[in-house]
């Protein structure tokens, strides 16, 4: 338990100094801006070991997309994913609940990057545009992976729900490879409840899956990949 309590303690002392730190970064261009994302997933990487003695383990560097655009779906079990992954790719660009715009300081943080926010099982006017806001996004940002959390939310290790079908119409619109991650993050920093101790995290970095399927095999493909990946990481 103290060691739970410490981590909360010093993971979210650290996230927030480093937003107060940037904050003057919001008014220089935002490439300045896009290094304290790599900053906090280092921090949250070193805040696991610290205190719950967690190693990250990145399996499947070999399988990362090089030279050509692309965008990411990512299983989604904790928060450790929205951070952590910035350290791998070059300041992927997220697709999130328009909650977490509302945060003080943070929320400023995600608008200054350029994420994109959609209201979730909700049909509102912004949500309309959100495929525009893709497109544009990716016009803007050649050099910023798109990422997904397919799931919608975060979900505990043993839940398995289906795919959103928005992630199909995504793979439909780009016309480009998919990057699929599988993370077990949820055994050590489960949405919910205590924090584990001396377990590793595994970053399964998959097989791309190449544009040119009709949307409805894609998501079956994801899906299925995805959670036979995390289920033989269990």
């Amino acid at each position: 338990m103290v060691r739970n309590i410490l981590f909360l303690i010093f993971f979210y002392i650290g996230i927030i100094s480093i937003c107060i730190f940037y904050l003057p970064t919001f008014l220089l261009p935002h490439k300045i801006t896009l290094t304290g994302g790599k900053l906090m997933g280092h921090w949250s990487k070193f805040c696991l070991n610290l205190f719950l003695s967690t190693n990250v383990v990145i399996k499947g560097r070999e399988n990362i997309i090089n030279n050509e655009k692309f965008f990411i779906v990512c299983s989604h079990q904790s928060m450790f994913e929205t951070f952590f992954l910035q350290t791998i790719f070059n300041s992927p660009v997220f697709i999130l609940k328009k909650e977490l715009l509302l945060i003080p300081i943070f929320g400023w943080y995600l608008k200054k990057i350029g994420s994109i926010s959609i209201h979730r099982n909700k049909i509102k006017k912004e949500n309309l545009n959100f495929f525009e806001q893709i497109t544009s996004n990716y016009k803007k940002t050649p050099n910023r992976p798109l990422i997904i959390f397919p799931q919608g939310t975060r979900v505990l290790p043993t839940e398995r729900p289906e795919f959103k079908k928005g992630v199909s119409k995504i793979y439909e619109e780009l016309k480009l490879p998919c990057q699929p991650i599988a993370i077990n993050s949820g055994h050590v920093w489960p949405k919910k409840g205590i924090k584990s101790y001396k377990k590793d995290i595994v970053v399964s970095i998959l097989k791309p899956i190449e544009p040119g399927f009709e949307k409805q095999i894609f998501l079956k493909n994801i899906q299925n990949l995805i959670y036979s990946e995390l289920d033989s990481l269990n």
